[in-house]
């Protein structure tokens, strides 16, 4: 089997939703059948595929249902993370009792598992939220910065208590600030060992670059949004 990751498909298939992506540029012209093309060309049933938040543009449950049932007809075990833009997210409990399946859950808090042969592979994270360090940051964001820490940690915990040979780190939100320093989040993908860190967020040739990209402090860190991966889900090689 294989993993892959891809974050923001930002999908609006319900007809309440009007959210045209098109406006953001010419990469998001048709990016949800772009991407699904790509995504039946890479990916087989035996995979499993990351999908690092900002998942639908609904606003409620009964708006995002519609995109939830398309990312489930798509091949492989899909593993869903919350972005900032996911505001119908209420508890992964809730998520996962009614449009959970064999093939897609939602995570929050916890660990997915992964048995791969001989290998058990523990996907964790937490939504993230932007660092220390970056313009405007204020004391509401160093509480949700916070929360997002415990969350992560909390999840890998899970991972590393479970056994894991190797553990995949997943953020929505880059691990630091567009500066490139270190964060909570960074420190805690070295404690936990972890292998490698898949996150989304940044859209446009102007924001790619604030993302950290390649090895820091022994992680591997991969910008994985849709527009940056032109709609093609990466491969995470472990």
């Amino acid at each position: 089997m294989k993993i892959f990751a891809i974050g923001d498909l930002h999908l609006s298939f319900c007809d309440k939703v009007e959210k045209p992506m098109d406006i953001f540029g010419g990469q998001w012209v048709n990016h949800a059948e772009k991407l699904r093309e790509n995504w039946l060309r890479a990916v087989t049933p035996e995979d499993a595929i990351i999908v690092c938040g900002d998942i639908s543009w609904g606003l409620r449950l009964d708006e995002a249902e519609a995109d939830f049932k398309w990312i489930d007809n798509l091949p492989g075990k899909k593993i869903l993370f919350k972005g900032n833009h996911d505001l119908w997210w209420q508890s992964a409990g809730k998520l996962n009792k009614l449009y959970g399946t064999k093939t897609m859950t939602f995570v929050q808090n916890k660990a997915f598992l992964i048995e791969d042969g001989q290998r058990k592979i523990a996907v964790c994270g937490s939504r993230g939220w932007i660092c220390p360090g970056e313009e405007g940051f204020d004391e509401n964001d160093k509480k949700i910065y916070e929360r997002e820490l415990l969350r992560l940690r909390m999840s890998l915990e899970e991972g590393k208590s479970a056994g894991a040979d190797k553990i995949i780190g997943v953020l929505h939100f880059p691990p630091t600030n567009d500066k490139m320093q270190g964060s909570g989040f960074t420190e805690l993908m070295t404690e936990y060992g972890v292998d490698t860190c898949v996150y989304g967020h940044l859209h446009g040739k102007d924001a790619f670059g604030k993302g950290i990209k390649g090895i820091f402090n022994g992680v591997k860190y991969q910008l994985v949004s849709l527009d940056y991966l032109e709609a093609c889900p990466k491969e995470v090689i472990l």
